[in-house]
């Protein structure tokens, strides 16, 4: 079977076959998954007491020089499932407990998840975990399967989407990807327990020496969508990946940086601590699939 991809914006039209692709992503149909497993590091709404259910996918269609993940969004560690195994691990993912099944750059196996989801559909939120560089017209294909949405808006600025990201076309690009999101999900909606069950978070990680990007971010969704969103400011920024070729970027942020983006924060959200920007953070990815080890 071969495919002809023009699932996110680069649309590369590069052939796909089940286990190999020639596109932007490298990734073929099926889904290249690196860990399984209940993951607590998420927003208080999405972890909760129990755990958000996260499915780490391999691959990622941005390619983000500072990537946390390298390991698996560009080293192509993971293993490769069928539909069918894919379903199972969910339900059984389902099964321990967790609030949520977190779908983590899932973009290059949309095909797969909508037939994933027509096996099996869980009884708990459906989380669409994304670096927000999506086309709409994709993602209408989820309405009636995401019930929340998790999208990045990393860059207000194309020059610096273009840096390192590698996509110049990012702003407007997520902006009309999030803006799809808001329309099928609605403004967020909390359970008693304040656990997420439908809505729209986005996520703004503060780079170092780019905190007028950030500023106009938040200001950007602000003017965009208001109170139809949660915002979550991420703190967390650690140099990682190829990060130490960017020196403006090889460190930390500040904490006069992190308070001078805080201070434009007005919408409703969650900000992360400073003190959070530590390698901690990063999963171990060792194709845990619910405690169970596998050979890559």
């Amino acid at each position: 079977m071969e495919y002809i991809c023009s699932l996110c914006p680069r649309e590369c039209h590069a052939p796909r076959t089940e286990s190999e692709g020639k596109g932007f992503c490298r990734q073929g149909i099926l889904p290249r998954v690196a860990r399984i497993a209940p993951h607590f590091w998420e927003e208080p709404c999405i972890s909760g007491t129990k755990g958000s259910g996260a499915v780490f996918f391999s691959g990622c269609v941005l390619s983000c020089v500072y990537c946390q993940n390298a390991k698996i969004s560009t080293g192509g560690y993971g293993k490769v499932l069928t539909v069918r195994e894919l379903s199972e691990h969910i339900r059984r993912l389902e099964e321990t407990g967790v609030h949520n099944i977190n779908l983590v750059s899932p973009t290059p196996y949309i095909e797969s998840i909508i037939e994933c989801f027509e096996r099996y559909k869980p009884k708990i939120p459906i989380v669409y975990n994304t670096g927000g560089y999506e086309k709409a017209e994709t993602l209408k294909r989820l309405e009636g399967i995401v019930d929340i949405y998790l999208p990045d808006m990393k860059y207000a600025h194309a020059e610096t989407a273009k840096k390192y990201s590698h996509a110049e076309d990012y702003p407007e690009t997520a902006l009309k990807a999030i803006a799809e999101m808001v329309r099928q999900t609605g403004k967020p909606v909390l359970d008693g327990n304040g656990i997420m069950q439908k809505g729209t978070i986005v996520r703004h990680l503060i780079l170092p020496q780019h905190t007028k990007n950030s500023i106009a971010v938040l200001k950007c969704l602000k003017e965009h969508f208001g109170n139809e969103i949660l915002v979550s400011l991420m703190a967390q920024y650690t140099p990682l990946g190829n990060a130490p070729q960017f020196p403006e970027i090889n460190r930390r942020i500040t904490k006069r940086e992190y308070h001078k983006v805080l201070e434009q924060m007005d919408m409703e959200g969650f900000v992360q601590e400073l003190s959070s920007a530590r390698k901690d953070y990063v999963p171990d990815f060792d194709i845990a699939l619910l405690g169970q080890q596998e050979d890559a």
